[in-house]
């Protein structure tokens, strides 16, 4: 019995580490990166900064679920291997909806490649193809105004290049779209499969094909040429000839801004498909997979807001609505959604109540520091009473408590409630917002908890109206927004608790139109007495709203969101702070931290707080009163 104790291992190990070392494995060999790193998380895989992320694995693990894993890991592996983005570059159309084509297509090339080659890596990307499309229930549809073209198309050149049909749940999106294609463009979807190999090529092809679809452009002779020269330019690199540190540094550069939206996997929100690289990592918490034909376009280089204009609005806003979180569920299933939300993170509560402790207790500490004594009036100090015992002829003394920076205090959490957050994301965050709540409750100060998403995918009866108006041009926003309330600055914690519940609730989880909310919620804050308001954006990505991008700017969204942060950041007496999950903030908001994994937003939000309540404690405080002197 005791050889037996001595032989098990100290730590056990879980039953999924195996998988993951094997998937890892084939993934550096395929992408021919030995050295390339490699994370699981339960989030939405992709590729950034020459970082992988693969979706976490099941503890039972099933065929299908094994599969849909390993295709994620083969489609960012052969993106790697067999894609060019300084190619890629130089030939993207300038065109939105004629980007989101070509990206598709490109990786339905790069896929293909794997695919002919190796009938596992096939079935393993079959596997993922399905899972997607399904996820986005697209397996439902049955208009084409739901169908994105590109996904079709780039099904559609699978199937050329593979010989495989459309996976079970993208077959009603390729049949929407299917005759139009064929009968305008199916020679040029013909002569691609010769092409495969050469990138360069075969992108030239595709614009051939973009021109039958009547979605090309003219290339002009001297794009051309700048073609010619950057082929040059580019074989001289592999060459070793050119030793132009700069311009190599800035093609590494480029180069690393295009893998960041490499796309592996469609997002959850069902209008999402693969957009072009051009649009620099339009959700960075996609990890490259979530550039979407209505993702916006997001400008490589850092720079001030742009203004949002005269032209954003939304094209009706009668079907918008601001709801109780308890309005859109019955009593019942919010105690049940509460029950299964403590039971996901029954472990991850400790760890978060801990650093909950932390900041309660630096907040307690300035409030402990915030007593004036020896006063000549005030609250009758007991502690100095031996004087009057030692002393008769003593005056009594008294203390008054000092205004502190954080007891006039209002702080809003305002939770990206997108498909994009589906999974670990919105659990750690509903989690998290729930034990600040609470914690900063118990130091006086008041906090409100809200989330924003849309009521429908692909635009609800916002679209609907839109259409029956005969689809005027540049329509605005286009979706239905639903702003939910979970928790009013005034109810108590105990009176709002289960309403966090909701955020588990399957479907709730749509896409998310972020200057709106981030508005909405600024305006509540304004119309509060307290001194201070914070207001903290907790999100995943830049806005997503497929209705709206498809029929307006690529940048529409993201512009007005810029033009709101700005307004907000100079012009408000709110402070706003921005946490993003995968997703770099900082190129929107000033004071933003960015966290790589859903697990460290406890920490992150008590800090950045802990930061805020710390950094103006200092100042501004009372004058000391002076003492009493005794005679």
């Amino acid at each position: 019995m005791v050889s037996n104790i001595k032989s098990k291992p100290s730590s056990k190990e879980s039953p999924t580490e195996p998988f993951k070392r094997a998937v890892t494995g084939c993934l550096r060999a395929l992408a021919r990166k030995p050295e390339l790193e490699v994370s699981f998380a339960a989030e939405r895989p992709g590729l950034m900064g020459g970082k992988v992320r693969l979706p976490e694995p099941p503890r039972k693990l099933s065929k299908t679920e094994a599969a849909i894993v390993r295709g994620n890991a083969d489609s960012i592996a052969l993106r790697i291997a067999c894609h060019d983005p300084a190619v890629h570059r130089r030939l993207q159309p300038a065109g939105q909806q004629a980007r989101a084509v070509f990206e598709a297509v490109e990786q339905a090339r790069v896929e293909a490649i794997g695919a002919r080659r190796m009938d596992g890596v096939a079935m393993n990307l079959t596997a993922m193809l399905d899972e997607r499309f399904h996820r986005g229930k697209f397996d439902d549809i049955t208009d084409r105004a739901d169908a994105p073209i590109e996904d079709a198309l780039a099904l559609m050149v699978r199937e050329r290049l593979t010989g495989m049909a459309p996976p079970p749940a993208a077959k009603k999106l390729v049949e929407l779209w299917r005759s139009t294609i064929e009968d305008r463009a199916g020679k040029n979807l013909d002569a691609l499969e010769n092409l495969v190999e050469d990138q360069r090529h075969f992108g030239d092809a595709v614009h051939d094909l973009l021109d039958a679809l009547e979605m090309g452009e003219d290339r002009s002779s001297d794009s051309d040429d700048e073609d010619e020269e950057g082929e040059d330019e580019r074989r001289k690199q592999e060459s070793g000839e050119d030793g132009d540190a700069a311009d190599s540094d800035d093609m590494q550069r480029m180069s690393t801004e295009d893998s960041q939206v490499s796309a592996e996997d469609m997002p959850d929100a069902a209008a999402e498909a693969v957009d072009a690289p051009s649009a620099d990592m339009a959700d960075d918490s996609d990890m490259g997979d979530a550039e979407t034909p209505g993702e916006p376009q997001r400008p490589r280089q850092f720079g001030a807001n742009e203004p949002r204009g005269p032209d954003y609005r939304a094209f009706t806003p009668k079907f918008d609505e601001t709801i109780a979180a308890e309005e859109l569920c019955e009593p019942e299933e919010l105690d049940r959604l509460r029950s299964y939300l403590d039971k996901q993170l029954s472990h991850l509560q400790g760890v978060v109540a801990r650093l909950a402790n932390r900041l309660q207790r630096r907040l307690m500490a300035q409030q402990n520091r915030s007593w004036e004594f020896d006063l000549e009036e005030g609250q009758l100090d007991p502690a100095r009473l031996s004087r009057i015992i030692t002393d008769p002829l003593h005056p009594l003394s008294f203390k008054s408590e000092k205004d502190t920076q954080f007891r006039d205090t209002v702080v809003t959490l305002l939770l990206d409630n997108s498909g994009s957050m589906r999974g670990r994301p919105i659990t750690v965050a509903a989690t998290c917002a729930d034990i600040l709540a609470r914690t900063l409750e118990r130091c006086g100060v008041k906090v409100e908890i809200l989330g924003f998403t849309t009521r429908a995918w692909k635009g609800g009866q916002a679209r609907e109206h839109w259409l029956t108006a005969g689809k005027p041009a540049n329509p605005g926003r286009l979706n239905d927004l639903r702003h939910i309330i979970y928790k009013s600055a005034d109810a108590p914690w105990r009176r709002a608790r289960k309403n966090l519940g909701l955020m588990m609730r399957e479907g709730l989880l749509k896409e998310n139109i972020d200057g709106e909310a981030l508005d909405w919620a600024h305006k509540r804050l304004l119309g509060r007495s307290e001194q201070r308001k914070i207001l903290m954006m907790i999100s995943d990505g830049a806005p997503v709203d497929d209705s709206t991008l498809s029929v307006n700017p690529g940048n529409y969204l993201e512009r007005h969101l810029r033009w709101v942060i700005e307004d907000i950041e100079t012009r408000s007496p709110v402070e706003l702070i921005a946490i993003g999950i995968g997703h770099d903030v900082t190129r929107y908001y000033r004071r933003a931290v960015t966290i790589v994994d859903a697990e460290e937003l406890g920490g992150a939000m008590t800090d950045k707080l802990a930061e805020l309540f710390e950094e103006n404690a200092a100042p501004d405080q009372p004058a000391r009163r002076p003492r009493r002197r005794v005679v």
